[in-house]
């Protein structure tokens, strides 16, 4: 059994995320069990090589927050100067410290949090699930999901490329045309992971490399579908094994969602769909329970905002010293599985 560090005493907190959801493994309204997960999970930043003169660093950290699909809580912070806990565009959450004159020597934060993160199964597409349609509360940001990101531009090439794709399909719904779309991307884009130029999201590399990771996938994924009329947005967090344990986590996943009237908000991963053709139909419609969302949307002003450019995406720690973006930072992921909690 993986067991994490005491936290020390200097400014750690225990954070109850709000009144949180009993689980029984069950969704509301349904007789059919979900699959869930409940596991602790440790996030670690460490700056280094901090220049000598060097009048102020800035560190955020994202955090995870509870929605429908995911319970957070017991939530510690750990860190050798204080900081605060700020709510961000898209309902993200950070955590931001400053030090003033900080001295050379390398300093960690550590986040840990307990997580319950369920399947997400879209009723209308799913209905074997057994699932109720709920109606859902309108997404403040729906406007921005139509529009292009830095990286995504919804440009006179992309409306064609998107338009070319549906036609082809013969898709005439909204519906229609995101399957069109999914089913596009997952047939012509490969998980890739070499050379250079992939990872960054940008539609242009991922439409022309016909290669990348889950954010090339869903750049290209989103991006049509804006071009289409479609809201997408774009989510981040990290994967866990299938296999239930402990261990590290070498890095971030991310998905997507797309909006119709008639399904509401459907998740979309077209990066896993790829990497396991015997699961693409699942992954049209459903999310599994092996991740945790961070954050939610591209190109990112932070809380409090950031000096440098808005971020393409914020899964790991960002820094700035003297108002300038500082890449020296370690970072570290573990998980390991908890029994669930029942009542």
């Amino acid at each position: 059994m993986l067991h994490f560090p005491s936290l020390p005493k200097a400014f750690s907190v225990l954070l109850l995320a709000g009144t949180l959801l009993s689980w029984n493994g069950k969704s509301p309204g349904s007789t059919t069990p979900v699959h869930a997960r409940t596991f602790a999970f440790e996030y670690t930043a460490t700056v280094k090589d901090l220049p000598a003169q060097a009048k102020a660093a800035d560190l955020w950290i994202p955090v995870p927050h509870s929605d429908k699909s995911q319970d957070i809580k017991d939530l510690k912070i750990s860190s050798p100067y204080p900081y605060e806990l700020l709510d961000a565009a898209h309902g993200n959450k950070v955590l931001h410290l400053r030090v003033l004159n900080p001295a050379p020597a390398p300093f960690s934060v550590t986040m840990q949090f307990n997580a319950t993160r369920r399947e997400h199964k879209n009723p209308v597409l799913m209905p074997e699930a057994g699932l109720k349609k709920e109606k859902e509360a309108t997404d403040p940001d729906m406007q921005r999901w139509l529009q292009a990101d830095q990286l995504v531009p919804l440009d006179d090439k992309i409306r064609l490329w998107a338009q070319e794709v549906v036609a082809k399909a013969k898709a005439k719904t909204d519906l229609e045309k995101a399957q069109a779309i999914y089913n596009h991307v997952v047939s012509t884009v490969k998980y890739d992971k070499t050379g250079q130029g992939w990872g960054r999201g940008d539609i242009y590399y991922a439409c022309d490399a016909r290669r990348g990771n889950c954010t090339d996938f869903h750049a290209v994924f989103i991006g049509y579908c804006r071009a289409v009329g479609i809201p997408a947005r774009f989510s981040i967090g990290f994967p866990l094994p299938t296999e239930r344990g402990e261990g590290e986590v070498k890095g971030y996943h991310c998905w997507a969602e797309f909006y119709t009237k008639a399904t509401g908000w459907v998740p979309v991963d077209a990066s896993e769909a790829a990497k396991d053709p015997a699961r693409r139909n699942y992954f049209f419609g459903a999310h599994d329970e092996n991740r945790v969302e961070f954050t939610r949307g591209r190109d990112l002003t932070l809380a409090p905002r950031q000096q440098g450019l808005a971020l393409n995406y914020f899964i790991y720690p960002y820094a700035e010293v003297d108002g300038k973006p500082f890449a020296s930072i370690d970072k570290q992921f573990r998980y390991h599985d908890l029994a669930p909690t029942t009542k």
